[in-house]
């Protein structure tokens, strides 16, 4: 099983802060002389675009994950912050989901103690998204520290509603993401699905969503294909992992990725879906394929 201290690691290693942002869109960029040329191996159906999430493969150069995905039919990389756009830009890649604002994992919105730092950095960020043609950036609720539901709602609310506006302008789209508090991230707030939707209806805004990881909700919750049909209109981005040990989605875990899959397509679900398990097979970048295959539906 991944630890907490992998991904805590790997996403500190992977925020940028400010740094500069090319301000070509991901189309002109596929049409430059410095393109690579690469065709893709893989003859998808694309009813589901999908990404992969860079702390992954975080052993492995950025360049090399580039040209693997974008032979797989993979769109995206995920979980990259200004320094790497440039280079996801090159070979023609989407980042579906940016970072680069949060302050970790556990220091969130639902903390008043934070939200000054985070609104600064997410004033910095959400134009540098924009700017690069992205729209979904990351953000976290933080532990709860003992505080009530009510209270988090309340301190998160707070602490996003300055931002709202400005999100709106620059059409990016704030994305909390669901983890469990059971196994890999101990007292996070925001565990449920219904805690998420509960906080987006108090913020009122198409510029928040949630990022559902099929992985933690299922460790935390369960039920994930109901889950999903329901409440998909708060859901802007998926993350996939096998349950349990965050390991390759296929038969040797719990959950059903194709029907998963085939219940996302069905709510009309235009965005992505993005690979986020640690490979176990010698040949991370075969895991990768086939995980990519199971989820072309």
């Amino acid at each position: 099983m991944a630890s907490l201290w992998n991904r805590r690691t790997a996403l500190r290693g992977l925020l940028t802060g400010t740094a500069a942002v090319s301000t070509l869109s991901i189309a002109s960029a596929c049409t430059t002389d410095s393109q690579p040329a690469i065709s893709s191996l893989a003859a998808l159906k694309n009813n589901i675009r999908q990404s992969v999430c860079r702390w992954c493969f975080q052993d492995m150069p950025l360049d090399k994950l580039c040209v693997s995905a974008k032979e797989m039919g993979i769109q995206g990389i995920d979980l990259v912050g200004p320094k790497d756009w440039p280079t996801l830009k090159k070979y023609g890649l989407d980042s579906p989901m940016c970072n680069g604002a949060e302050i970790n994992l556990t220091d969130g919105f639902n903390d008043p103690r934070f939200h000054a730092q985070l609104q600064k950095q997410y004033s910095e960020m959400i134009p540098l998204v924009a700017k690069a043609g992205y729209t979904n950036l990351i953000c976290f609720s933080g532990s709860r520290r003992g505080m009530s539901d009510e209270q988090g709602w309340a301190n998160c609310v707070r602490g996003l509603q300055p931002l709202m506006a400005l999100a709106e302008k620059h059409k990016v789209v704030l994305v909390m993401e669901l983890l469990n508090s059971k196994i890999d991230h101990k007292d996070y707030q925001c565990d449920r699905t219904q805690w998420g939707v509960e906080l987006a209806k108090k913020l009122g805004s198409e510029h928040f969503k949630l990022l559902y990881d099929i992985y933690h909700m299922q460790i935390n919750e369960g039920d994930v294909i109901r889950t999903l049909t329901e409440y998909h209109p708060y859901i802007a981005h998926y993350h996939t992992a096998g349950v349990p040990g965050r390991h390759e989605i296929g038969d040797a875990q719990e959950l059903n990725y194709p029907a998963i899959i085939r219940a996302i397509k069905a709510t009309g679900f235009k965005g992505y879906v993005a690979q986020e398990f640690m490979p176990q097979q010698p040949d991370k970048l075969a895991s990768l394929r086939q995980a990519v295959q199971l989820c072309d539906v």
